[in-house]
């Protein structure tokens, strides 16, 4: 059962972020450049900026934890097969949720899960609940799924891989 303490500090933190999230209106930008980009300044473009694909950085963090992979997968909820896809396949990209597990097994720190899920395209919203207790657990270094998962419960949000 979860403590009144750290609910009380969880409802704190949710209602601190969602309610002070502002609302910034963008205006489409507008086209100013309308030459031609030429190929070899977009390739210049990508390859200055590319960064380490989701595989590398994962498994850079297994190896600096120096932790071994059923290790992490078996802490994450993952299967074997699972977990050997994201090893394997480069270009896969799994669910939020797997990645939040996964960063959650490593006891990574707020900043390296938002590395970890930007590798992927996601990142953790200011105006999520659930993201936002991904958020809280992470700040206070709460890292047992299953005690995770008990918030998520609590705030009726699905758990994560358990």
């Amino acid at each position: 059962m979860l403590q009144k303490e750290l609910l009380s500090e969880i409802e704190a933190y949710i209602s601190l972020h969602l309610h002070n999230t502002i609302d910034l209106c963008l205006e489409a930008p507008q086209n100013i450049y309308n030459e031609e980009l030429v190929p070899n300044e977009l390739e210049d473009f990508i390859t200055i900026n590319r960064k380490p694909t989701l595989n590398q950085i994962l498994f850079q963090f297994i190896d600096e934890k120096g932790v071994n992979d059923s290790a992490v997968y078996k802490k994450a909820g993952l299967d074997r097969r699972h977990f050997s896809k994201i090893r394997s396949n480069p270009d896969y990209h799994p669910k939020k949720p797997t990645l939040i597990s996964l960063a959650l097994a490593l006891e990574l720190d707020r900043d390296d899960a938002e590395d970890l899920l930007n590798t992927a395209g996601y990142s953790l919203s200011e105006s999520e609940t659930f993201d936002l207790i991904i958020q809280f657990c992470l700040n206070k270094k709460i890292y047992d799924l299953h005690i995770v998962n008990e918030i998520l419960h609590y705030y009726e949000l699905k758990p994560l891989n358990a």
